[in-house]
């Protein structure tokens, strides 16, 4: 087992691994040897040497990308915080499997291998407005159960999600980490008496649980689902192999936002694929200093936004392992 309690976890962020020096310089001098002007693919060059830096290569590839949907229900719809039941969670996994989400054609489209992972869906987290979301085994074992489902040959990685109500817990995850208010959205199109029932939820959640939410990890606990946690821990464990990571949409981030609150820098393995149409996305990405690849209007969540923004990277990094060199395609290079 990669970690068995929280502390575990703790002691996991202290000792993450870093991109190999090396590499980013290899990359960065192939850079400036191919057949272009100087920044000419623009932000392309980036990703390619970051790329290059998490997979150990001046030219890497990104050909075995990796999805990865956890679904988890959560406690907190009781409150009415959801346009739709919690049956709907349940239901999406099958409409998974059987290939017909928005996610299984972008999956297909770029080539990456889709797993589903179902968390205990006939187990809901508890409503954290009245009791933490989970004891410190269920969010240690959703945490672990994501850190396992990182295939490590994968050459790239996306978390991506499926749980009604879980735009009400990362509202409260936001809130918590980062303060203020204002973090709660429409999620899946509640009206204005669904969004003040949400926004008193959060406000509830994080009220009940204020002694404890110091800990990153803690606020997970307390205000999370198992997807989310899964989420972390698939990232976590990304980070842990060198894999690097496309971020999805709010609730992604805000998953990832406990690891990077814990342990400052644990998301430079991670880059935002997208920002979406959920109002507090944009200001999430502002506070884990990430800009997006995309926007494009999306609150679909399932990952969609970060599967699109595969194909970015993958055409990143052919323009940057595939070139040719000034030298290798006879052509004279600019002074």
């Amino acid at each position: 087992m990669p970690f068995q309690s929280l502390a575990d976890v703790h002691a996991m962020l202290a000792k993450l691994p870093s991109p190999e020096a090396a590499a980013i310089t290899a990359a960065e001098s192939r850079n400036g040897q191919l057949t272009k002007p100087p920044g000419a693919l623009g932000r392309l060059e980036k990703l390619a040497i970051w790329m290059g830096g998490w997979q150990g290569t001046d030219k890497p590839t990104a050909d075995k990308p990796q999805i990865v949907i956890f679904a988890g229900n959560h406690g907190v719809t009781a409150k009415g915080v959801s346009a739709f039941p919690a049956e709907v969670t349940a239901q999406m996994v099958g409409n998974f499997a059987h290939g017909g989400a928005a996610i299984n054609q972008l999956a297909r489209t770029f080539g990456a291998k889709l797993d589903v992972h179902a968390l205990d869906l006939d187990i809901p987290t508890a409503d954290f407005t009245e009791a933490p979301a989970m004891t410190e085994d269920e969010v240690v074992d959703a945490m672990r159960q994501g850190f396992e489902a990182v295939n490590l040959e994968a050459d790239l990685f996306v978390a991506g999600e499926m749980g009604i109500g879980n735009t009400t817990s990362a509202a409260a995850i936001a809130t918590a980490l980062f303060g203020g208010v204002g973090w709660a959205g429409r999620g899946t199109g509640v009206d204005d008496e669904g969004l003040r029932r949400k926004e008193a939820a959060v406000a509830a959640g994080v009220e009940r649980h204020k002694a404890l939410l110091g800990d990153p990890l803690q606020v997970l606990r307390c205000l999370g689902g198992r997807e989310i946690a899964a989420m972390a821990g698939a990232i976590l464990g990304a980070r842990m192999g060198r894999v690097p990571v496309i971020l999805d949409g709010f609730i992604a981030c805000a998953a990832a936002a406990v690891l990077e609150k814990a342990a400052p820098g644990a998301l430079d393995h991670c880059i935002a694929g997208h920002q979406s149409a959920e109002g507090a996305h944009a200001r999430l990405l502002e506070k884990l200093g990430k800009e997006p690849l995309l926007s494009l209007g999306l609150r679909l969540g399932e990952g969609s936004g970060a599967a699109l923004a595969i194909g970015v990277v993958q055409g990143a990094v052919a323009c940057h392992s595939g070139m040719a060199t000034f030298a290798e395609a006879g052509v004279a290079a600019g002074s």
